[in-house]
């Protein structure tokens, strides 16, 4: 059986200041979703499922997702503020997305074998495809059987800012713990730093693992995250700024037991548009793998 593969693509750009989903950054105007679907059908991936916002669905459809035909079985979903659960209703001044552990269950009646999740704006790598795609394909799947590839934090920076990402503590090849730290940075001496909610500073080794919002789950995942999406909405539905991510989701199944989470080691090197200017070393970075063979003159002849 071969998984699914879910981009999410309704982010609003915000740090970036457009569409970056997108953004032609190849040398042929490919998007960082082009190289992440070319890679996911190497790996035996046999379906993609996009989530993105209604608003820009028709762009989408006419720039993204025509150059897929015949090369693999597509499907859009949205997200919008709107789409909650049974009794709760958006506060009128909502114009923040849910984020993404509330983008993941929109794709509930759209994937029913097991699935990586992603995100559209940031490059993987091909390993990283080839691990996921393996695990997920071994047999015999069971409930709450989950995995993750962990990325090395040093190999997942920009020298244009600060990044969020889930810091994990692993223990016998399976996650223990995810945290969502944010404004991840180097500083003046180039190491890696951040600070926590109180606002105390730490530094991080480059090889400790992240979360990089590449997740592998079966479909059961989904009736688990609308429930713990019900319990963030009765308590932070008033704050117009919250969201919930996926590492708190996985933190919270992981210390009820209900879910063991695999973290898959890979040696890929992420790269991104988190800042507009990121994008002049991105598109350098595609030329040179183009250049060196990785990937064919067209992706998707």
């Amino acid at each position: 059986m071969k998984p699914a593969l879910l981009v999410l693509a309704a982010g609003m750009g915000s740090r970036y200041g457009g569409l970056k989903q997108i953004d032609g950054l190849g040398p042929n105007g490919e998007t960082i979703m082009d190289y992440s679907i070319f890679d996911a059908i190497g790996a035996g991936f046999g379906k993609v499922v996009f989530v993105i916002r209604k608003d820009f669905e028709q762009e989408f459809r006419e720039k993204i997702l025509s150059k897929y035909e015949g090369h693999i079985d597509v499907e859009v979903v949205f997200q919008s503020i709107n789409s909650l659960p049974e009794g709760f209703r958006c506060p009128d001044e909502r114009t923040k997305p849910w984020g993404p552990a509330h983008a993941v269950i929109m794709a509930d009646k759209a994937i029913d074998v097991p699935f990586a999740v992603i995100n559209s704006d940031d490059f993987y790598g091909r390993n990283s495809f080839e691990v996921i795609g393996k695990e997920l394909m071994q047999p015999a799947k069971r409930p709450g059987d989950y995995c993750m590839v962990g990325f090395r934090v040093g190999n997942t920076m920009t020298e244009n800012g600060g990044v969020n990402r889930g810091v994990c503590q692993v223990q016998n090849g399976c996650l223990t713990s995810v945290v969502e730290c944010k404004g991840i940075a180097y500083n003046e001496q180039h190491d890696i730093v951040y600070k926590d909610a109180e606002g105390v500073s730490h530094s991080l080794d480059a090889n400790v693992p992240v979360s990089m919002n590449m997740w592998g789950f079966t479909p059961d995942y989904f009736e688990l995250a609308t429930r713990e999406f019900t319990k963030f909405l009765s308590e932070k539905i008033d704050k117009p700024n919250s969201e919930q991510v996926i590492p708190d989701v996985a933190d919270t199944l992981i210390k009820s037991g209900e879910a063991t989470i695999k973290v898959l080691d890979t040696d890929s090197r992420w790269f991104g548009v988190t800042y507009a200017e990121d994008r002049p070393g991105v598109v350098e970075k595609f030329a040179e793998l183009h250049r060196k063979g990785v990937y064919p003159d067209k992706l998707f002849k």
